[in-house]
């Protein structure tokens, strides 16, 4: 009868921990994703704040932080990364393990409404102290912890277009309903655990993170939220088109939730004891490596499917990162996962710049010292993202290869395989559900179509608050039927892994076109309700920001549209590596460069119905506008007052810096041009720092 009592209890403990383990794993990989955004608005925002002027500033204007706040939440933060410390002390008190569950259920759902990471970090925090008791006591969950975890999320944001709907006020009591679960379970699971003897199965998972799976585990974060777990990435990454999407979400989750099977698992462990004891880790490294190099740099199925193998193979990795504890070993876990979130920050820090090298300023007065090495550094970052990536994948392989007389892959019951096998066929079912796109309704043959420009400041506004609604909405009121977009991005994680243009085009029941210009997940974009028949772009040569030329052919009617959306290097003073005539120089050839591959388009000279529009980044009187002019280009603001036509918003600030230029056939048809401003129920137009240009074209 006691026998049967703990097998019973052996198995209610097994379900209870794995759901509980999953949905507390579901928790800190959404706040460590919105952390990555959180923090890089709110210290944008803040690094503002010294050279405003407050009275003059919108106090409607959401956004502007104190850098007091933000001070006050990094000390929150580093506090929450310290937390895990505790259970270096007290890890084995089993009864901190539920409290610790708890904690993070509660600050889940606090989380949800607010602004401030301090809720964020604690989510964070309390997540860190539940897996080192979950290293110490259920090491075996742990990978179906972090699995399970980041399948949920990618189903979720399957349903949400990229975007994670689980911030929104919306799913308030969704998050309520699985934070009291997550309540229950853990008071079960720990009260079945204390009860069991010794000897019960139950206990018998005790476990032990080295420094290399601290390390690892940070490098592991880093490339499943900047890459691996996130389809529009794959997609962004290896050159695939958006309708690739509806195949790509759901084999992502098939490719992340396959080394969960134990006959997987098996068929891995039967695969590397081919290789020498000595060089298995850095063969599994090899394959990884090879796997992101194609997935980035061959455009098409094949690298998307390289990607693809290459979540697969980092998947079977969450097993290496832990291994089992002997009686008398000491538990060091808290200490090492706080290396491992510093090397994860380390990594993200390096990843934003290869996006952000061009906006690096020299120091001043009492940091100048810094000027000969700090700025170029971060400069030099410029064109490394792959580089990052294989860094990443270098460390994570660190504790397989220092792992010689052991195999950690096991494998097990076919019924358990069965069942795990039906359970990763359900979740990319319900993400294929979530990821088929909307019927768009397409405007056939108009009298009359609008073109708009909008730069969207990758979804935020002056003072870095993110609101792509807002955005959708401005877009919505403007009625352009094509609409240029510059600045947006497809995936990166300082913009929370949303691929914009995707997001919009399914909020706004519109087709879309992007070209991506840097490192695959940031460039241009065009939105269009009318047929779009094709679409490419070229580079441009960038002192600034890598950037180029997009070309969408689109079909009102029987001929054809031409549109070329750009974005040019901005007039920013860097130090002494750039000045702004370095740059204005910059805007010059890159526009002559846009004239030759025009030209190359039309060899014959005649253009037909052509736009060419976007942010050129300089005013209307400069040298560089003219230019346009006297290429016989039209521009339906030309001589509107500043007030109304300007494009570029900022406190104290107003530019005219976006642009539609029309040939003459289209400019003698306009019917009326408008920029978009002002605030009403409908539109929050400062969602951006640039305002939206409509333009009105008579067809016939």
């Amino acid at each position: 009868m006691l026998s049967r009592l703990r097998s019973l209890d052996s198995q209610r403990f097994a379900l209870i921990a794995a759901v509980e383990a999953a949905l507390v794993g579901l928790f800190f990989i959404q706040a460590l994703r919105y952390l990555i955004g959180a923090l890089y608005a709110r210290l944008a925002s803040a690094s503002l704040y010294p050279a405003l002027d407050l009275s003059v500033v919108d106090p409607a204007l959401p956004g502007l932080v104190e850098p007091a706040t933000v001070s006050n939440e990094l000390v929150v933060l580093a506090a929450m990364l310290l937390l895990p410390l505790i259970t270096i002390v007290f890890g084995r008190v089993l009864v901190l393990m539920a409290v610790a569950s708890v904690f993070t259920a509660a600050a889940r759902f606090l989380m949800i409404g607010t602004e401030e990471t301090i809720y964020t970090a604690m989510v964070i925090g309390g997540g860190l102290v539940y897996l080192s008791f979950m290293i110490r006591h259920r090491v075996h969950l742990v990978p179906l912890m972090f699995i399970a975890a980041l399948s949920v999320d990618q189903l979720l944001r399957a349903f949400g277009d990229t975007l994670d709907p689980s911030w929104s006020t919306d799913y308030e009591s969704v998050q309520l309903i699985l934070s009291i679960v997550v309540v229950i379970l853990s008071l079960i699971s720990v009260f079945i655990q204390v009860r069991s003897d010794a000897d019960t199965p139950v206990n018998r998972t005790q476990g032990l993170m080295t420094v290399w799976g601290g390390v690892a585990f940070g490098a592991m974060l880093f490339l499943q939220l900047s890459l691996l777990s996130l389809p529009n990435a794959v997609i962004g990454r290896s050159g695939l088109d958006y309708p690739d999407y509806v195949w790509v979400a759901p084999a992502l989750v098939v490719a992340t939730m396959l080394p969960l099977v134990p006959w997987v698992r098996g068929q891995a462990r039967v695969f590397i004891s081919l290789f020498d004891s000595s060089v298995r880790g850095w063969s599994w490294m090899l394959i990884l490596m090879l796997l992101i190099v194609l997935g980035t740099r061959v455009s098409g199925v094949i690298g998307g499917i390289s990607l693809l193998f290459a979540q697969f193979v980092a998947s079977l990795l969450w097993w290496w990162m832990m291994r089992p504890r002997a009686e008398k070993e000491r538990h060091f876990a808290g200490l090492w996962l706080l290396f491992g979130m510093l090397i994860f920050g380390l990594l993200v820090a390096m990843d934003v710049f290869t996006y952000e090298y061009a906006f690096v300023r020299d120091f001043a007065d009492e940091l100048a010292f810094l000027n000969d090495f700090v700025p170029p550094l971060l400069r030099g970052f410029r064109g490394l993202g792959l580089a990052v990536l294989l860094l990443s994948a270098f460390i994570v392989i660190l504790p397989m290869s220092q792992t010689r007389r052991r195999i950690a892959w096991q494998g097990g019951s076919g019924f358990t395989s069965l069942v795990l096998l039906l359970l990763a066929g359900g979740l990319a079912a319900g993400t294929y559900i979530g990821a088929r796109p909307p019927v768009v309704q397409a405007t056939v043959d108009p009298e009359e179509i609008s073109v708009a420009t909008y730069n969207i400041h990758a979804g935020y506004n002056e003072f870095f608050y993110y609101d792509l609604e807002a955005i959708a909405r401005t877009i919505a009121f403007s009625g352009g039927n094509v609409v240029l977009l510059q600045e947006v991005e497809a995936g990166r994680m300082t913009s929370f892994g949303v691929d914009q243009a995707f997001w919009l085009a399914r909020r706004l029941g519109k087709d879309t076109r992007f070209y991506a210009t840097n490192e695959g997940l940031q460039g241009l974009a065009v939105l269009s309700d009318i047929e779009i028949v094709f679409d490419d772009g070229n580079l441009l040569d960038s002192v600034g920001s890598q950037t180029g030329l997009q070309r969408v052919q689109v079909r009102p009617d029987e001929g054809v549209i031409t549109l070329y959306n750009t974005w040019l290097d901005p007039l920013l003073d860097t130090g002494d590596t750039q000045s702004s005539f370095d740059a204005e120089a910059s805007q010059q050839s890159q526009l002559s460069q846009i004239f030759g591959i025009v030209g190359e388009h039309h060899p014959d000279g005649i253009f037909g119905r052509m736009i060419i529009g976007g942010t050129f980044n300089n005013v209307p009187d400069s040298d560089m506008i003219q230019r346009l002019r006297d290429n016989n280009l039209r521009e339906p603001f030309a001589g509107a007052p500043l007030l109304t036509s300007a494009t570029f918003w900022r406190t104290g600030q107003r530019a005219r810096l976006d642009y539609l230029w029309l040939t003459p056939n289209l400019a003698d048809e306009v019917t009326g041009s408008l920029v978009i401003a002002g605030q009403s129920a409908e539109i929050r137009q400062n969602a951006s720092d640039h305002r939206l240009a409509v333009v009105g074209i008579r067809l016939r």
